[in-house]
């Protein structure tokens, strides 16, 4: 029996259903390529293109030239990178808690149904679909020295001027203040939704034993609360450690670099400078501490069973 009578034999033992299936699998393939070919040239694919010129000495013209470990050495000996992760984690002392636990708070608000909650569930979240440049421009205003409408109402109490965004003292916690505006309405909706998906029942037999507020937060919520608290400091955490749009709109890195992070400074290596080889050793380091910062974290705030 020949091969071509072979194959028209399976062809028909199959019939018309495997053949639909077939076609069906490639309209499949075609829909995700829309997603994973965009998304492996412009995400994946610049990261490995990053790491390779990490070892190089490059400033976009021209082809990059091979140098080994030498921007990693030099980053190492650079004490401008150095400035520039400390203040990533004063940033992230400073931001992921304060998100963290405003977040909670305003939820519990929500959630218990007080009057004007309503409101307040759409004001919460408002600042989060504003982009960080419009943020960063509406709190240079609200913090500025002479004219801020912060600094007015604190000399309401008698409280002198305070250098917000023009002081080595308080810039960092300036812009801190303006990231935490920001990134709260996040950690309010992912709080909420888990709040309303604890069971009613537990806390009503709470109340029934006679439960007071805080022993009901602390035996029933927070427990329940767990997996959306690991989510909410993991994602801040992140977002905190390559903070960049709201140093670069509010204080440039300043005054002197009391406000520089790390990714502002690989924006002045590469973009002001030119030095791109270097500029992406720098990135890969931050990278690295993120990833390692992350998995303490997460093991820190593991889920028990």
């Amino acid at each position: 029996m020949s091969t071509v009578t072979l194959i028209d034999k399976q062809s028909a033992r199959r019939g018309p259903k495997a053949d639909d299936d077939r076609r069906i699998d490639a309209v499949g393939y075609l829909f995700v390529a829309f997603f994973t070919i965009p998304f492996f040239l412009f995400n994946i694919l610049p990261v490995f293109f990053g790491i390779y010129v990490g070892f190089t000495r490059w400033s976009i013209v021209g082809s990059p030239r091979w140098i080994g470990f030498d921007n990693y050495t030099q980053a190492f000996h650079d004490k401008w990178v150095w400035v520039g992760f400390e203040n990533m984690l004063l940033y992230g002392l400073l931001i992921v808690p304060s998100v963290t636990v405003l977040g909670l708070v305003f939820a519990l608000f929500v959630n218990r149904g007080y009057p004007l909650s309503g409101l307040a569930r759409a004001l919460f979240f408002a600042p989060n679909v504003v982009s960080a440049t419009v943020i960063g421009l509406v709190w240079v205003w609200l913090l500025d020295t002479q004219y801020g409408l912060l600094n007015h109402y604190l000399g309401s109490f008698g409280i002198e001027a305070v250098p917000w965004l023009t002081s080595t003292r308080w810039s960092l916690v300036g812009v801190s203040i303006a990231s935490v505006w920001w990134d709260l309405g996040l950690a309010f909706v992912l709080f909420l939704a888990a709040l309303q998906d604890i069971p009613s029942d537990l806390t009503e037999a709470a109340m029934v034993d006679g439960a007071g507020r805080w022993n009901r937060l602390r035996f029933i919520i927070l427990p329940h609360l767990r997996p959306v608290l690991s989510m909410v400091v993991t994602l801040q955490l992140i977002s905190t450690l390559r903070i960049f749009s709201q140093v670069y709109v509010m204080t440039n890195g300043g005054p002197g670099t009391s406000s520089q992070s790390p990714i502002y400074y690989v924006y002045q290596m590469a973009i002001v400078r030119n030095l791109f080889g270097y500029a992406s050793a720098i990135a890969i380091l931050l990278f690295i501490g993120i990833l390692v910062l992350t998995f303490l974290q997460r093991f820190l705030l593991s889920e028990r069973a």
